[in-house]
């Protein structure tokens, strides 16, 4: 982990944010300061509604902080050009976005729009674990697991230097679950990738991460080694999160 957001592939300063629901604002993220050194995975765990994948969202301009900053390689994201942002902080979902037609357009379709030609398809196919036979298939008719790894190649397609992975692997079955996260730790070995990894599956983050951040109610908790939070938490929330008390509950 760094402490300076120049020397950090991604770092976040004072950030907050909110969303105005029925005619109120409800803050989500209150001060989030934190950064990710290059080729590091990070754990983002917390109960739901806690703010992770709101921090998430702020890396590639999906959304953007109310307040504080978002630097990626020391760049505020708002000085980026947003096309060369989105190529260097790619972003999967939990749910698969599978766009109409094959699986090659599907991988091709992010270079093609950031107005790159694209000829190797089946390169970022066979990086996933996925056969470049399945090029020409409907992507529609594919697996749960199988789109979700398309999805997968298409962003790395851009070849981002920061994965964000928002739950990519809770709605598939063990199985599946357990392959894609393979091919995701198989990428970050070849490639070096930073990832910030929101996850529920404590399990997982132990076996993936280097560090975990705990969120609970739109605060970082703890920014702690891996191994050191899972057999003795910093604070007395980390306890008892760890201990399932603390589902759902905002502080």
């Amino acid at each position: 982990m760094v402490e300076h957001s120049e020397s950090a592939a991604l770092a976040f300063r004072d950030v907050v944010k909110s969303f105005y629901v029925k005619d109120t604002f409800i803050p989500i993220l209150k001060g989030v300061t934190a950064a990710v050194a290059p080729g590091d995975i990070v754990a983002l765990i917390g109960p739901s509604g806690s703010g992770k994948s709101t921090l998430l969202s702020l890396c590639n301009l999906l959304i953007t902080a109310d307040a504080g900053k978002v630097f990626v390689d020391g760049i505020n994201v708002l000085d980026w050009n947003i096309t060369e942002l989105r190529r260097k902080v790619g972003l999967v979902f939990q749910t698969p976005t599978i766009f109409p037609g094959t699986v090659r357009t599907n991988i091709e379709l992010a270079r093609v729009l950031q107005g790159d030609t694209f000829n190797q398809p089946e390169r970022y196919l066979q990086n996933v674990g996925l056969s470049a036979d399945l090029l020409d298939h409907e992507a529609s008719e594919l697996s749960g697991g199988q789109k979700q790894r398309v999805a997968l190649a298409r962003v790395l397609a851009t070849e981002p230097k920061v994965l964000l992975l928002d739950e990519v692997t809770s709605a598939l079955d063990p199985s599946a679950a357990r392959d894609v996260e393979e091919w995701i730790l198989h990428i970050h070995e070849k490639n070096k990738t930073t990832m910030l990894w929101v996850t529920h599956n404590l399990e997982q983050a132990l076996r993936v991460s280097h560090w975990v951040w705990l969120m609970i109610g739109g605060q970082l908790i703890e920014v702690t080694e891996t191994r050191q939070f899972f057999t003795s938490p910093q604070t007395e929330l980390g306890r008892l999160f760890l201990q399932g008390e603390l589902n759902g509950q905002r502080i």
